[in-house]
């Protein structure tokens, strides 16, 4: 019986296609992919704890523009925020970007290893 012709890239292509980081790590990497999201969180690397409005002010950026970025950075793990009636200051997530890295450092040094699991 004849089999079926293969899909293009065949089984091995299929298998590197379902070796996915999970949703952390994924939420975390589409966060570092905006350069200006990049620039945004430069302004935390001395552990400063800022608000939007200085956020903006520092980048050029208008408030809601900044909100939303700080916000996607927020979700990445990339930073913690804290509200203090109507002003939410943000700063590094060190342990969280800590934790990420490792989960980074895992999915990338071991792609094979992921590959051959069922």
């Amino acid at each position: 019986m004849d089999e079926p012709p293969a899909a293009p890239g065949g089984e091995e292509a299929a298998r590197r296609e379902a070796v996915l980081p999970d949703d952390d790590l994924q939420v975390f990497l589409k966060a570092l992919a905006s350069s200006t999201r990049q620039k945004l969180f430069a302004h935390f690397a001395d552990g400063e704890e800022l608000t939007v409005g200085e956020v903006a002010e520092r980048a050029g950026l208008g408030p809601s523009t900044t909100s939303e970025h700080l916000a996607v950075l927020r979700r990445g793990g990339l930073l913690q925020s804290t509200r203090s009636g109507k002003l939410v200051r943000y700063r590094a997530d060190k342990e969280g970007i800590a934790e990420l890295l490792g989960q980074l450092h895992s999915y990338l040094r071991s792609p094979t290893e992921a590959r051959d699991t069922p």
